[in-house]
């Protein structure tokens, strides 16, 4: 049965889940449910956790699947290299990535936040887990933290944070792994401590840190410290997908009593075989008298029962009958415990679902505004982009600049030479052979060192003069286009300018 009446603004909330009467922190303890849409994230929280830990210790072919050396400026993705001069690709990723973000949260709200952000996934799939093996469940850990430090809560409490600290500990290892290289980390755990401590001392402060969020900050991190939280509010509008109340068949709210129930179901049944207008059976029977004001107090009544289920289960301590709120990660708990009651006394799930302002208010369906098409086609031409400088981005990258300081000097013979440096950069496994070819044909290249072949995966340096006769000097700065071949494929063309006298 529904209502077409509203919440109305005095049951909204003014304060934050998150905070006492007097600022001060206010601790939540989730209850855990079960439900299709539970048993769904915590399938994709292992296969995302699965992931992050095997990530840096993936090698194909003798190299990381995955590697961000920030301090080498070395970059793979999917087992691909990437250098710094490969930064313009970066920076037309990070575009995409950004785009995609705000078109996803257009259209699904923040379902990132509840099912694949790393915080959600270690707080309430790893973290929470533990929290409610060690000390019980939310009642339980309610109780022990509001008692006296008696034994027990000393030894459930040191052994919770002890734990936390060990996990904290591996995923503070696994992204120094991702940072350094599986190699580096093995030698920096294994070494003498006394020629790695930076790198141990960097170990220690992100234990430290990842301590500190999951053990302390918590729900402060998504409400607080990360940006996407706040962007959100921004993004959404009444046709995004996102977890919500039907208030519209939820309200007004109120118990309801089993034997309440029976009474108006049988109540209901009989008025239909009653004359129009009559308030009792036709043969004037009590037992079958109409309970018209039980009848009219029931249909006034929604389909919520305010048991308070879904804000016990809210990891961010909201009541998600108060609308889309900036807490509100898409978790999907709410859904779960709300279809559980609504089994329970026979009503038809769906009260909390994942559906759009527009559709609850309006009946309106799910379409594809202007907006999302805008977004989509940035998204595809982006993507167009990054894959067409992926395809042709060239297997070497070859830099040529004259030597800083050096005009020109006279050779023997009538010629002019120029001091050039070079840097090669190898983008591939593999050892490539390295030529260079000059544009005009009365010009001669010589190195001061030989350079034949670049390593697979370095970088390498050289330098080398070029000749040219001193009588086909037309101009002080004479443009030169150098070929540079790898094997007999041009994979790149160089600019320059040679300097000489003019007379």
């Amino acid at each position: 049965m529904k209502s077409n009446v509203a919440l109305p603004p005095s049951d909204f909330r003014d304060t934050l889940p998150t905070a006492d009467a007097s600022g001060g922190r206010r601790w939540l303890y989730p209850r855990e449910t079960t439900g299709r849409f539970t048993r769904w994230r915590t399938a994709v929280a292992v296969v995302l956790l699965i992931v992050l830990f095997a990530g840096p210790f993936v090698w194909i072919d003798g190299h990381p699947l995955f590697l961000f050396n920030v301090l080498e400026r070395r970059f793979i993705f999917f087992g691909v290299p990437f250098w710094p001069q490969d930064f313009y690709l970066v920076a037309f990723g990070l575009i995409a990535f950004i785009v995609f973000v705000a078109l996803f949260t257009v259209v699904y709200g923040r379902v990132w936040c509840g099912w694949a952000c790393p915080q959600t996934i270690f707080m309430e799939m790893v973290f929470r887990k533990i929290e409610g093996w060690i000390e019980g469940d939310f009642n339980a850990r309610k109780r022990l933290d509001a008692s006296p430090w008696t034994t027990e809560k000393v030894v459930k409490k040191g052994l919770k944070h002890g734990v936390f600290f060990l996990i904290s500990f591996a995923i503070s290892n696994t992204f120094l792994a991702y940072l350094i290289g599986r190699d580096q980390w093995l030698t920096l755990i294994t070494d003498d401590p006394a020629q790695h401590l930076a790198g141990l001392s960097a170990i220690v402060i992100f234990t430290g840190v990842f301590y500190l969020v999951f053990a302390w900050l918590r729900e402060i991190v998504c409400t607080t410290i990360c940006p996407y939280g706040r962007l959100q509010g921004v993004l959404l509008d009444k046709n995004s997908l996102i977890v919500a109340y039907d208030y519209i068949r939820g309200e007004p709210r109120g118990k309801r009593v089993k034997s309440e129930e029976v009474r108006v179901k049988n109540d209901e049944l009989r008025v239909k075989s009653f004359p129009d207008g009559a308030s009792s059976s036709p043969t004037g029977d009590p037992a079958f008298t109409l309970n018209s004001s039980l009848l009219t107090h029931h249909s006034q009544k929604g389909d919520c029962i305010d048991c308070k289920l879904c804000v016990q289960v809210c990891p961010m301590g909201i009541d998600i009958r108060n609308g889309t709120q900036l807490e509100c990660i898409n978790c999907t708990l709410c859904i779960d415990v709300c279809d559980s009651v609504m089994d329970k006394i026979e009503l038809p799930q769906g009260l909390i679902r994942m559906d759009s302002q527009a559709n609850i208010e309006q009946g309106k369906p799910f379409r594809f505004t202007a907006r999302i098409k805008a977004y989509s086609g940035v998204l595809l031409v982006l993507l167009g982009i990054i894959g067409f400088l992926l395809v042709s981005r060239p297997v070497m990258d070859v830099t040529v600049l004259r030597a800083p300081g050096q005009l020109y000097q006279r050779e023997t013979g009538g010629k002019v030479s120029n001091l050039y440096l070079v840097e090669v950069i190898n983008k591939t496994y593999r050892t490539l052979p390295v030529q260079f070819r000059l544009s005009r044909t009365d010009a001669k290249l010589r190195f001061v060192q030989p350079l034949s072949s670049v390593p697979a995966g370095e970088q390498t340096k050289g330098m080398f003069f070029i000749d040219l006769p001193e009588k086909t000097i037309r101009q002080n700065s004479t443009p030169l286009h150098i070929d540079v071949l790898a094997g007999n494929e041009v994979v790149d063309q160089i600019e320059t300018t040679f300097l000489g006298p003019v007379k």
